[in-house]
């Protein structure tokens, strides 16, 4: 009997212990989870996928792609990404089979080609990459965005793409049966070496019983007394009579089960566990997200050097076409006509270099519509004070260009604004301001027009104010000729964004226009050499006109303020001349 008992003891231990090597072996899940396109998916020249497909089960996964040629992989918000897309066809890779072993996309119809998106502004950041690319979802801010999977906007967007997600599958029963099946082995050996304890009899004579008979029970006379009901934990097993009486053999397997209970494992083997965790959630509100900055700081730098080295280079050439990536509106007319002038006359000053560092600070905004404006103040080298540098950008499938560049006036200081964004408001807004942007930009027209202003107690004397006045003087000086003078707002590039006093800043451009005319017949108008060299002649004999471009940047007081409106950086250029 004790041979059959450490036999089935050794057995049932080997078949444990089998059972939980082979689950940390042989039979052990896969560490990953690997989703690929289906080769079928239609080809397009954009490829967006969400990356909420990098926790989609559970932990950070990996993004493969393999491409023919150069391709990019670039990283937007969801909104910035559907303007770029526009009317494009594209393929939408948003989810992933039950299984994770293939990826769920959509095709939308649309038109052939897009815009190459290397390099675009609108894109947070952009990888490029030919062959093969393992992407780890380094995404430049939280909140929600998105990738962008293109060549070169033309050729189809490379198709070979997987996704490889940690499997978190668990074979829960391993070491269990491992442990079990080493304490019945043990126990098998413990049972060979020192033998089964003999089970006394229930009745009659003999060895065991020492020949006398045990009383006969109440419950009748069958001269065994009942075995007592025994209370026993919930989880465990219960051997009962009829069990010890049917020998070794069925002892060992209610024994087996008792070890399973008290050890609290259920009576199936659990499957792996491949059901993806809870992934973490710390995204912004919906909230937070529409009032996000239109540019990350790494995005904002980026930006700044582009423009810089585009303007290096028109300056240094003094060719405009150089700085048509970069500069627009006013920035790209007065550095225009600078170069025409300086080609005429040598000794006519340049225009203040746009340096992208020493960055001071910036003012974002967070209108998530275009056009977008951004405004950072740099001094570098041959800045001698701050410049203030506005850009703008038109359309998402635009880059930011330098529109306006302003140094800030002596004494100014600019009012912080929120470093998660400057919210941008409407021209004619008021609300929690001393005077509207649009009711400023008309006053500060005014006062620059003239010496009596209704806007001189409100508009503060300063340096550019008063260098402008003692140029309308001398000009008006002149013996043989009449003058006249007027700044007015020019296009429609004014922007104002809440500052975190309480006030806002305004940026817009103005024309300052000055017209001469001869006093009595005979009588001319002379030019100096600069003007003379946009006008194509030096003398006008009927009518003269000159006009500067000025780019200035006002602060308005939140309402009650002391101080309504201050003007805290201006410079004017020569844009243009004409004599007749």
């Amino acid at each position: 009997m004790r041979l059959k008992t450490v036999a089935a003891l050794v057995l049932l231990g080997l078949v444990a212990l089998v059972a939980g090597i082979g689950q940390l072996t042989w039979w052990a899940p896969d560490e990953q989870v690997t989703a690929t396109l289906p080769a079928d998916t239609q080809a397009a020249p954009l490829t967006v996928i969400d990356t909420k497909l990098r926790d989609l089960r559970g932990g950070e996964a990996t993004l493969t792609i393999h491409g023919d040629g150069n391709y990019v992989l670039a990283a937007a918000r969801p909104d910035d990404m559907a303007a770029w897309v526009g009317k494009a066809a594209h393929t939408t890779i948003d989810g992933a089979s039950p299984d994770g072993k293939v990826l769920s996309a959509t095709h939308a119809d649309g038109e052939a080609t897009s815009p190459n998106p290397a390099g675009a502004d609108l894109f947070a950041t952009t990888q490029n990459a030919n062959g093969t690319l393992e992407y780890h979802w380094d995404l430049p801010d939280s909140g929600d965005w998105q990738l962008l999977l293109a060549s070169d906007g033309t050729a189809p967007a490379p198709q070979d793409v997987t996704i490889t997600w940690p499997s978190h599958a668990t074979m829960p029963w391993a070491v269990p049966l491992i442990v079990i099946g080493a304490i019945l082995v043990l126990g098998a050996a413990a049972i060979a070496v020192f033998g089964l304890p003999r089970r006394r009899g229930t009745g009659g004579s003999g060895p065991a019983t020492g020949g006398r008979r045990r009383p006969a029970s109440a419950a009748g006379d069958s001269g065994t007394a009942p075995i007592p009901h025994v209370e026993r934990p919930a989880g465990t097993a219960e051997l009962t009579a009829a069990a010890v009486r049917r020998g070794p053999a069925a002892r060992v397997a209610a024994a087996l089960a008792v070890v399973l209970g008290l050890a609290g494992f259920g009576a199936i083997p659990a499957q792996a566990d491949s059901s993806p965790a809870p992934s973490p959630s710390a995204s912004p509100s919906a909230s937070e997200q529409a009032k996000a900055r239109v540019v990350t700081e790494d995005q904002l730098s980026r930006i700044l050097d582009q423009t810089a080295s585009a303007l290096q280079a028109g300056d240094d050439g003094k060719d405009a076409g150089k700085l048509a990536p970069r500069a627009d509106g006013s920035a790209l007319l007065a550095r225009t006509q600078n170069y025409k002038v300086r080609a005429s006359v040598s000794t006519a000053p340049a225009i203040a270099p746009v340096r992208a560092s020493k960055l001071l600070t910036t003012v974002v905004t967070t209108q998530r519509s275009w056009p977008r404006t951004i405004v950072a103040v740099t001094q570098g080298d041959g800045n001698s004070t701050p410049q203030l540098l506005t850009l703008r950008q038109a359309t998402a499938r635009d880059n930011f260009k330098l529109t306006e560049a302003a140094p800030l006036l002596p004494g100014a200081t600019i009012p912080g604004t929120p470093k998660t964004g400057a919210d941008q408001i409407a021209l004619d807004d008021k609300s929690g301001l001393a005077v509207s942007a649009k009711d400023a930009l008309g006053g500060i027209a005014d006062r620059l027009t003239s010496a009596d202003s209704g806007w001189k107690d409100k508009i503060p004397d300063n340096a550019y104010i008063k260098d402008t006045f003692g140029y309308q003087s001398d000009i008006a000086k002149a013996a043989n000729a009449n003058f006249t003078f007027k700044h007015s707002l020019v296009g429609d590039e004014a922007a104002a964004f809440r500052t975190a006093d309480g006030g806002a800043i305004v940026v817009a451009p103005l024309d300052f226009t000055v017209e001469g005319t001869p006093k009595s017949d005979g009588d001319k108008v002379t030019l100096q050499d600069d003007a003379a060299a946009l006008a194509g002649g030096k003398e006008a004999k009927t009518k003269m006109t000159l006009t500067f471009r000025e780019s200035l940047m006002l602060y308005i007081g939140k309402d009650g303020a002391a101080q309504p409106v201050q003007l805290i950086g201006a410079t004017r250029n020569l844009s243009g001349a004409s004599v007749s």
